[in-house]
């Protein structure tokens, strides 16, 4: 297929480019920097788009089978509010409504797990219960959990008034060889020390992520569907039920787990409606006392992950 990914030189994005060219699809990708205009046979297109403005969306999606939408400034609090907020969700309208008017056949819309609300809280609160999944109501406070929801909103009046399909899928906090240590080191060390995770210490590989994007692409699922995606295992290495105990008593209530150490938020759903099953731990990466393994850093050092490899492939 003709596959447009945003944000295609940012973390995700990166991974999902690799990803959809070693599956043989024709890609291309678009972000806010500078092509380079040499000529490349690494297999995917380069196009520097501003998806704000409505021009460059409509340029960008003419021609694509398939979108998946990664541009997004990725928190809340290294901007200001109202630019964090405007620049996600009219990026997202754009895309979509160039979508629904060029006959897109399905978009992929990157989502959060801070849907639901906890981890920018300015008035901090806990899920009412574990694993979390999408049955839990939505309740942002902060820019960007609120800017996702309109974002997924934004996918339901697509749907509604075209043929359009779409997917929304909600990472948990997404992780790879550059940054599991300095996030998930302190917590293996000492996991019961420090403020408490807002995703009862869920997280995501960036390599399985992409691959649940493609899964989503492929995907012939008609309407809207919104589906949470994360590691099956927890942050720390530790029982889910201790952790939650220790850190939230019997405000939270944990249900049946699918394993002892699993993460905060369940991939059920996103397992059976894209089959997504992810392959990668913390475990390929850390050792027990969170520092990087030695062949984690050699592929980091060498420039051989997924995602600098990504990036590598657009031209």
């Amino acid at each position: 297929m003709q596959i447009l990914v945003t944000g295609a030189r940012g973390k995700v994005g990166a991974a999902t480019v690799h990803d959809l060219v070693a599956a043989g699809h024709h890609v291309t990708g678009c972000d806010l920097a500078p092509p380079v205009y040499e000529i490349s046979d690494r297999g995917a297109r380069y196009f520097q788009a501003d998806l704000n403005d409505p021009g460059d969306a409509f340029a960008v999606v003419r021609g694509q089978d398939v979108v998946i939408h990664c541009a997004a400034l990725p928190e809340p609090t290294r901007n200001a509010p109202h630019k964090v907020f405007s620049n996600n969700v009219m990026a997202t309208f754009n895309l979509a409504e160039a979508c629904v008017r060029v006959g897109v056949d399905r978009i992929v819309n990157v989502s959060s797990e801070t849907v639901a609300g906890m981890a920018f809280a300015e008035r901090p609160f806990a899920a009412r219960y574990a694993p979390i999944d999408e049955a839990l109501e939505n309740r942002p406070q902060d820019p960007y959990a609120l800017a996702k929801v309109f974002g997924e909103q934004l996918m339901d009046a697509a749907v509604a008034r075209s043929d359009l399909r779409a997917i929304s899928i909600r990472p948990s906090w997404v992780q790879w060889e550059g940054n599991y240590e300095r996030s998930l080191g302190p917590r293996l060390r000492d996991p019961f020390s420090g403020e408490p995770s807002a995703s009862f210490w869920s997280y995501v590989d960036v390599y399985d992520l992409a691959h649940a994007l493609r899964l989503a692409a492929e995907s012939s699922l008609k309407g809207h569907h919104a589906l949470y995606v994360a590691a099956p295992d927890n942050g720390t290495g530790r029982p889910l039920r201790e952790l939650i105990e220790h850190h939230f008593g019997a405000e939270v209530v944990v249900g049946e787990l699918e394993r002892e150490d699993a993460a905060g938020i369940t991939s059920a759903r996103a397992r059976e409606l894209i089959g997504y099953h992810p392959t990668r731990s913390w475990r390929d990466y850390l050792a027990p006392d969170g520092t990087l393994l030695d062949a984690a850093r050699e592929r980091l050092v060498h420039g051989q992950t997924g995602v600098q490899l990504g990036r590598g492939a657009l031209s």
